[in-house]
């Protein structure tokens, strides 16, 4: 990221539905043409006999990481459950589309930190809740560079104020709880 005007936002996920995430791909707009159903990582559209062309979704339950490539790589796309009936609704400029994977949810309790420098280091700001723009926190400096995720979610960094931009997910290791993540990110 390169400039300061960045905006974050924690991913909400009913507490149930993400036992069993499922999301639809459709070739065509308007959950129209062929379709390819998923409940869980698919790292190539193209191994289940589904083009990387994708027009329109639906999110049936949980939250998903959309890559534009597959095995997880190029540009990512965070839908949360709802419909999407063309690509430009997931913020994306083509209808390409590889691979998918959910996102895990543990709970309710959201904390990450922001750090200017490496390794944890210059100025932090704390964030608990939606932040459509970060210098609203306090933080004035011109970039991110490393990342430390606390509680049971995840989280959605933008490269834009208002939750807009180039998206990158930010998200808590599947391990014990009073345990966090650290993530050299950005």
């Amino acid at each position: 990221m390169h400039n300061n005007q960045y905006s974050c936002k924690k991913i909400n996920v009913h507490r149930f539905l993400h036992l069993f995430p499922q999301i639809t791909f459709y070739e065509g707009k308007s959950f129209t043409d062929r379709k390819l159903e998923v409940r869980g990582d698919c790292d190539n559209f193209q191994d289940c006999g589904f083009m990387n062309r994708v027009n329109s979704i639906r999110v049936e339950s949980g939250a998903w990481i959309c890559y534009g490539h597959p095995d997880f790589k190029g540009q990512q796309y965070i839908l949360e459950h709802g419909e999407y009936p063309e690509f430009q609704r997931w913020n994306s400029h083509n209808d390409h589309m590889g691979s998918c994977r959910p996102i895990h949810m543990h709970g309710e309790h959201y904390r990450i930190e922001l750090f200017e420098g490496c390794n944890f280091s210059g100025q932090c700001v704390e964030i608990c809740d939606d932040c459509p723009f970060l210098q609203s926190h306090g933080f004035s400096k011109n970039c991110i560079n490393s990342v430390k995720v606390y509680g049971d979610g995840a989280w959605v960094m933008y490269e834009e104020p208002n939750f807009r931009g180039r998206m990158y997910v930010v998200e808590q290791d599947q391990t014990p709880p009073c345990r966090r993540r650290v993530v050299n990110y950005f």
